[in-house]
């Protein structure tokens, strides 16, 4: 794939709206993941040429960057509202875990999290490193919250808890149910206070 196609052609048709291409490209990109995703099929969902695609956003890489930042606006916003509810560590993980079951769950063909699983197996370097970013963005701020309470070791927690998030987002996309995902996230809640508690 060319990463940075200049066009030749005609520019983006009259009433083209940016926000609504980067939405429809999200929904493009959740059901069916990064590399099951070309240029052509973005453009015809949103009724561009590839010419016009290429003005308007420079690569698919650039737009899924875009969808990226839209997506941890949004839909990514449940891990630092639920870090930054009452009670403790323990608490605040648990509400993680348990919202990430719920949100993860199959609904109308899109199930998982598109940081975590829409570009795992992609041969795209660009797109891995986009979404590692993004993972490794929201892995900070689960570490920043533990380290309330076990400063050192926050990271290694945290991550046990990005592992369990990476499960719950797997599961889903292979079609496990919601009540398969809520016994999950309950019983790695119960695994995270066990390793709390460790010293």
């Amino acid at each position: 794939m060319i990463a940075t196609k200049k066009s030749q052609g005609r520019g983006r048709p009259r009433g083209f709206d940016p926000e609504q291409a980067i939405a429809t490209a999200q929904a493009l990109f959740q059901e069916k993941g990064y590399d099951g995703v070309g240029v052509a099929d973005i453009g015809k969902a949103l009724g561009i040429t590839p010419p016009s695609f290429y003005n308007a956003f420079g690569s698919k890489a650039a737009l899924f960057d875009k969808v990226l930042d839209r997506y941890a606006g949004s839909f990514g916003r449940f891990v630092p509202d639920a870090l930054d509810g009452g009670g403790g560590v323990a608490e605040a993980i648990e509400r993680v875990l348990r919202d990430a079951a719920r949100l993860y769950a199959r609904k109308d063909g899109i199930a998982g999290c598109l940081v975590l699983d829409g570009a795992r197996s992609s041969g795209d370097a660009e797109a891995v490193a986009l979404t590692r970013r993004k993972m490794e963005e929201s892995q900070a701020l689960i570490a920043a919250r533990i380290a309330a309470e076990a400063p050192d070791r926050a990271d290694r927690l945290a991550s046990i808890v990005v592992t369990a998030l990476k499960g719950l987002s797997a599961a889903a996309r292979d079609g496990a149910s919601p009540d398969e995902l809520r016994a999950f996230a309950d019983a790695a809640a119960a695994g995270f206070r066990v390793a709390l508690g460790e010293k």
